[in-house]
């Protein structure tokens, strides 16, 4: 379903803990790692898609999170020609996307990555909401910058400091505020053998792949609660 323009209707998903910290998962036997996010079906509403990406993405019900906010207008980016299959080439160019800021109130251990027969990722962890996004594709990471700053406003605690963004960088409009980012890695690094993950993430390995594919240093990754 795309709109005259040719973008689909999407929506993505800032999952925020307690902390502040916010969802990441890395897609499934890639070193990419990204917020959850899906199309909208025919006849649903953006809500009801981000119901329904949660659970098949996230393994979450409706009472296990609260929307704390979400965007105003769809946020839009392109996606190169080398992404589209050809059949979809010349009349696809995009997705347009609602972002909805959610709150868990459930626990840690409600998530899973198993919830259907199609995963979408095979690790995931928390993380600061200002975070360095070079790990995620290039392609999305204009809109991850402008959903992530639009949606800060409604943190718990007020706490929309922006810190992050591509290359460790500030925002312009928020630089006279606060030193840049952290400096170290969030996301995965590449080795020789495979990857490693970053402290905290917890792995769920595709059980259709062998784990030999995708090898993980055990002392960087725990098994995951549920």
């Amino acid at each position: 379903m795309l709109d005259r323009e040719g973008f689909r209707p999407n929506v993505g998903i800032i999952l925020l803990n307690q902390k502040n910290q916010v969802f990441w998962g890395k897609r499934i036997r890639t070193h990419s790692w990204q917020f959850p996010q899906g199309g909208i079906d025919r006849g649903e509403t953006p809500e009801q898609a981000m119901f329904r990406e949660l659970h098949e993405e996230v393994g979450l019900r409706p009472e296990h999170v609260c929307i704390v906010a979400r965007t105003r207008d769809w946020l839009r980016y392109e996606v190169p020609d080398r992404f589209i299959r050809r059949d979809a080439r010349g009349h696809y160019k995009g997705q347009k996307q609602i972002w909805f800021l959610l709150q868990l109130i459930g626990h840690d251990w409600d998530l899973n990555l198993r919830a259907t027969n199609h995963p979408e990722f095979d690790a995931w962890r928390w993380n600061d909401y200002w975070v360095p996004l070079d790990a995620v594709v290039e392609f999305k990471r204009g809109v991850y910058e402008l959903a992530l700053i639009e949606l800060a406003r409604f943190l718990p605690h007020h706490e929309h400091r922006n810190r992050f963004l591509r290359n460790g960088a500030r925002s312009r409009d928020h630089q006279e505020h606060h030193d840049g980012p952290p400096r170290g890695a969030m996301f995965g690094l590449m080795t020789g053998a495979g990857f490693e993950l970053p402290p905290g993430a917890s792995f769920e390995p595709d059980p259709n792949t062998a784990m030999e594919q995708h090898p993980v240093d055990a002392a960087s990754a725990k098994a995951p609660s549920a």
